[in-house]
């Protein structure tokens, strides 16, 4: 019997409220699952889990066992890490969230060297415009841009960005150019439902800050399908500057408003747990840091 294993499948069954969960985030079947977490209770002699139409809950065995568990995993990752640093290696999966956009423009280019410096090494891209929960997704990482607002998560910066309202030369053709953020009250502006000011965007001015509604007749939940209505001349997106860095640069979109920058936004690599990260999950962040470095339009002048 893999103590190991089936302490790791008895972990995601805890963290994800059921055996389905678990299956799909160990990639393995749910009766697969439920035989590792019997055979676990079959040779502790106690039962971890209470088992009901409804779910599963722990039992109070199951409860004092769910910590030492924990323990033993992350002691048994902690010396296999250190054996493969020690031999100048990392190897394992890592589970990597990012935002759709930023995952294709900016993460996925990157992966491509350090693969091939750590051929035991694996990841696993999870894309989605959404806040992601690192615990049910089982997630090793992610990578949020903007400030967090739940003390708990554990986060680290690797970069910066800067913000710039957008659109095509073609809808300012058509509409005229703001000369001040509040003559976007007469704009089509395009709504990216995940922004955290929600249809109000934030400007730098010479009084300071100041928050401007704003409001137009096209609004998504994905920043790829609010970049894509910029191309296409449907109106005005306050965005961050790597969403729109090579457009910029050849002209197929035009920065307005220029002196009244947003203030910077953080790019954060988020981590599910305060305990020491694993080697793997370390090498990845800490290779996207570095790339991000090289990139002005993902650091500020003093550096991420």
């Amino acid at each position: 019997m893999d103590l190991l294993l089936h302490f790791r499948t008895f972990l995601r069954v805890a963290d994800l409220g059921g055996f389905s969960a678990a299956a799909r985030a160990l990639n393995t079947s749910q009766p697969a699952v439920s035989r590792q977490v019997a055979e676990l209770e079959a040779q502790l002699g106690a039962r971890l889990l209470h088992r009901s139409s409804t779910g599963i809950a722990l039992t109070e065995d199951g409860a004092a066992f769910l910590d030492q568990a924990r323990a033993a995993v992350e002691a048994a990752d902690a010396a296999l890490a250190t054996l493969g640093e020690a031999r100048g290696q990392v190897a394992g999966r890592v589970r990597l969230g990012a935002g759709v956009a930023f995952g294709r423009l900016h993460v996925v280019p990157r992966l491509a060297p350090l693969l091939a410096r750590h051929p035991g090494l694996s990841v696993e891209l999870v894309l989605g415009d959404g806040a992601a929960d690192l615990v049910g997704d089982a997630l090793d990482a992610t990578i949020r841009i903007g400030a967090l607002t739940d003390p708990a998560l554990v986060a680290r910066r690797i970069g910066m960005t800067r913000r710039v309202v957008v659109a095509s030369p073609d809808y300012l053709a058509r509409a005229g150019t703001p000369a001040r953020p509040e003559e976007l009250a007469g704009h089509e502006c395009l709504i990216f439902t995940g922004l955290s000011t929600g249809a109000a965007w934030p400007f730098e001015g010479p009084g300071g800050q100041v928050l401007v509604p704003v409001a137009g007749r096209f609004r998504a939940n994905s920043s790829e399908a609010v970049r894509a209505a910029v191309l296409a001349g449907m109106g005005l997106y306050l965005a961050p500057l790597w969403l729109f860095a090579e457009e910029l640069r050849t002209g197929q979109v035009s920065a307005v408003l220029p002196e009244w920058t947003p203030s910077l936004l953080p790019i954060q690599a988020v981590f599910p747990t305060r305990r020491q990260v694993p080697a793997r999950v370390r090498a990845v962040v800490e290779h996207l840091a570095a790339e991000f470095r090289l990139d002005p339009t993902l650091t500020d002048h003093a550096g991420a």
